[in-house]
């Protein structure tokens, strides 16, 4: 992940070029920081919101990647190139929807069927910690509340 544009509540976004890894890191980013606020907010009515990783799935979502890019990818992901089938993508994300071990759980991230542990550096597994920060989860929240509104 990547803390950019989600982290920081950064609205000069739109000034910048298009760099489509980044604004992917940055989604990603924005999925945990959206699950902080949303479970601070909502928990108390009984709603807990999580977000995971499906991990590397081959799909028609990647028709226009390249091969060669892809398998670049997914080497430099520390899982040794391994690609998931949809099924084996798709387990987190029931896992994580249907487990009564997380009932009252929010706020997470989770990949490969458990909690995210911190990432380590050179890594692209693990949580980084400014996708847990409670205070760029309320900013990117008001954030997006402004942009929606205006």
């Amino acid at each position: 992940m990547r803390e950019g544009v989600a982290a920081r509540g950064d609205e000069r976004s739109r000034e910048r070029a298009y760099e489509p890894w980044a604004a992917y890191g940055q989604s990603k980013t924005a999925d945990v920081l959206f699950g902080v606020e949303a479970t601070k907010r909502w928990s108390g009515d009984g709603i807990t919101v999580n977000a995971l990783m499906p991990g590397a799935i081959r799909t028609n979502l990647q028709r226009h990647i390249s091969m060669e890019e892809l398998d670049r990818l997914s080497a430099q992901g520390g899982g040794g190139g391994q690609w998931k089938t949809p099924e084996q993508g798709a387990a987190t994300s029931v896992l994580v929807a249907t487990s009564p071990l997380l009932e009252g759980i929010g706020g997470r991230y989770f990949e490969d069927c458990n909690e995210a542990a911190p990432n380590q550096p050179g890594t692209r597994q693990g949580v980084a910690p400014y996708a847990l920060d409670p205070e760029a989860a309320e900013r990117l929240w008001r954030v997006s509340v402004e942009t929606l509104s205006s």
